[in-house]
């Protein structure tokens, strides 16, 4: 048993829980009207399920349908995790426990809306890897189907308020995580085109890939600024296009390097912003 959770907190990807997990809290927060919001006994359970479950499941599916595709990446090995053929049973048994857990969750849920977002959240996790859909090989589509990593914001927005989200922050997710996306797969073009993964980073080229993060985290800087009605703290989020800006202007520049720092600055900002959520909108 111990073994068995030990695993799947290696598939987990643990510094990239805070990509599903931090978006369900501030989408929580953002529909909160007072502190005893975050009594209920619901925003524990799906912080447990996107901050861990999500990612075992996410995760466990990706490496499973690019067992194959993996060979040649050398970041798999060193700061993820690689599948090897002796682990495939533990990790699909993984997969069927996760997803009998999610199942669960959406018989419990409380309305029909809760439902289509969560069963969104599950089919763009899936078929983000899977065949045959499987859309992180598709251009446009890889990066527009990772509004998966979106929708936890947005289902915890309903769970706590009954209501979606303005679409302007819905807005402001999707670029951010298209840049995200776009940005990440950079470092992984040339083992993507040695396995045939047709990426919109592998169509585009590394320089107008990261020219297309530049201006998706440009709209979203924006759009950020203004809904936060121009708070100095709003500033900080030009962080985000600053990175490819200077990627692209100092060529030494390593962004295998700087890729990884990527989760430290989400923490930190995302920190911030929950900080200051709480402050204004919630005491």
């Amino acid at each position: 048993m111990f073994d068995n959770l030990k695993y799947a907190f290696k598939v987990s990807r643990f510094r990239f829980w805070i990509y599903t997990g931090g978006t369900f809290v501030i989408g929580y927060t953002l529909g909160a009207e007072r502190i005893s919001d975050f009594y209920s006994l619901d925003y524990y359970i799906y912080l447990f399920y996107f901050f861990f479950l999500a990612n075992v499941f996410i995760y466990g599916v990706n490496d499973l349908f690019d067992l194959s595709t993996d060979k040649e990446n050398p970041k798999k090995e060193e700061k993820e995790h690689k599948l090897v053929r002796a682990k495939i049973r533990d990790l699909k048994v993984i997969i069927y426990v996760t997803t009998i857990i999610s199942l669960i969750l959406l018989f419990f849920q409380n309305n029909w809306i809760e439902r289509a977002v969560f069963s969104s959240f599950l089919f763009l996790s899936y078929f983000y890897s899977a065949n045959p859909l499987r859309f992180k090989s598709k251009p446009v589509v890889d990066f527009s189907s990772n509004m998966l990593y979106i929708m936890p914001g947005i289902f915890a927005y309903i769970l706590i308020s009954s209501e979606f989200p303005p679409l302007l922050i819905i807005l402001a997710g999707f670029f951010h995580i298209s840049a995200m996306h776009i940005f990440s797969a950079v470092p992984d073009i040339k083992y993507d085109k040695k396995a045939g993964i047709k990426t919109t980073a592998v169509v585009l080229g590394e320089k107008p890939s990261l020219m297309l993060s530049l201006g998706f985290w440009s709209v979203f800087a924006s759009i950020t600024i203004f809904l936060t009605g121009y708070h100095p703290l709003s500033l900080l989020i030009l962080i985000y296009p600053m990175i490819p800006l200077f990627i692209l202007k100092y060529e030494k520049a390593k962004i295998k390097k700087i890729y990884w720092f990527l989760p430290y600055v989400n923490i930190s900002l995302g920190g911030i912003l929950f900080i200051v959520l709480i402050f204004e909108t919630i005491l």
